[in-house]
């Protein structure tokens, strides 16, 4: 028996299941999936609110980064209220995504994905979104996804530029073969130096978006299996077909199950951990500093106050703006995001300095 609640929503999908290839079965498989994404600035909150709306049954939000007010301009999730008390976009993401959908399970975790944690994130997923910005980190993703036979869907914005792929464990090739170990450096353009469209990133999340609910809804046979790159502002489209997979690549070619056998072995050792690290993060210049361990939030706010700096705090996060134009932004899970550097020497240096007994504890 429906209560009152249930009859009031329970068209909400109808305009979709009326659409022939997805229909009822593939709104309950739907419903029945869980997604990840990683990255939830541009791409990553416009494929975020697809996915909601869509109905996908878990969806899962990964990112490291916090609302700043350069973001307003193209990610559709977040307001002014969120860049002025500098609110993690994961936990922002997922407040404005349970007033979407209140029916399905959204799980946002504030935390960096690297060679340490990935495969714990994509465990269990049925497909993996690339919401991110950076090469280094979409080439870790489509490893780890080949390793665990997850379909990655890649998407990439600059400019006015943009393009997706989807790629396939066994059906294609994998994103090094695609776009080669070359740009695994990112030292070409990027939003911070060229800027970025808000056209050209809804542009690219529909692309991604569209082959996501082909896979879900079991149209495999309808997949586009092609890279598709655009210049909107020329209105330039190019569309190639996805290379197979690689006999020469132990992620995806013959060589790929040896591999993921050893992979999937010792995936749960943690390797040290770094005391800096020189990702730079899209839209401004930043180093990503490391800690050995977990920053006590309280202590460190406490330590700072009798400091020279700004201080913005929140439950997640801890920004301290220094008088010198650089800001250190402290997560619990011991990232220090240090602001307004782009010399991994230099941001050490900061960090050094203002979290001394941190550091050395």
């Amino acid at each position: 028996m429906h209560n009152g609640t249930d009859i009031l929503w329970q068209d909400r999908y109808s305009r979709q299941t009326k659409f022939a290839p997805i229909g009822p079965h593939g709104q309950v498989e739907f419903q029945q999936s869980c997604v990840l994404i990683v990255g939830c600035g541009a791409l990553g909150s416009s494929l975020a609110q697809h996915m909601v709306r869509a109905g996908v049954g878990e969806v899962r939000i990964i990112d490291r980064d916090f609302v700043e007010p350069s973001n307003l301009q193209r990610q559709v999730l977040f307001n002014e209220a969120d860049a002025l008390a500098a609110v993690p976009k994961a936990v922002a993401a997922s407040e404005k995504l349970r007033l979407i959908n209140s029916q399905i399970q959204i799980v946002a975790h504030v935390a960096d994905v690297n060679a340490h944690t990935a495969w714990h994130f994509a465990k269990g997923a049925d497909i993996v979104l690339d919401g991110t910005d950076n090469a280094a980190t979409r080439l870790l993703l489509s490893d780890v996804c080949y390793g665990l036979n997850i379909p990655f869907v890649y998407g990439g914005v600059t400019g006015s530029n943009g393009m997706s792929a989807m790629l396939v464990p066994g059906k294609t090739a994998c994103l090094r073969c695609l776009i080669g170990e070359e740009h695994s450096t990112d030292e070409g353009d990027n939003c911070s130096t060229v800027g970025v469209l808000s056209p050209a990133v809804e542009f690219v999340a529909s692309l991604q978006t569209i082959e996501v609910l082909k896979w879900l809804s079991g149209n495999r046979d309808a997949l586009r299996q092609s890279l598709v790159s655009a210049d909107l502002w020329k209105f330039n489209f190019h569309e190639s077909s996805l290379p197979a997979p690689s006999n020469q690549c132990s992620h995806c070619g013959d060589t790929a199950a040896r591999n993921n056998r050893k992979v999937g072995a010792s995936e749960g050792r943690i390797a040290p951990i770094k005391m800096e690290s020189t990702v730079v993060l899209c839209g401004r210049d930043s180093v990503q500093v490391t800690l050995p361990h977990q920053i006590e939030l309280d202590l460190m706010r406490r330590k700072l106050e009798g400091m020279d700096c700004e201080l913005t705090v929140n439950r997640y996060l801890v920004k301290a703006s220094l008088r010198s134009g650089e800001s250190l932004v402290l997560f619990p899970d011991g990232r220090v995001l240090v602001q307004g550097v782009v010399d991994s020497a230099k941001a050490i240096q900061l960090c050094e300095h203002y979290l001394l007994g941190e550091l050395i504890r």
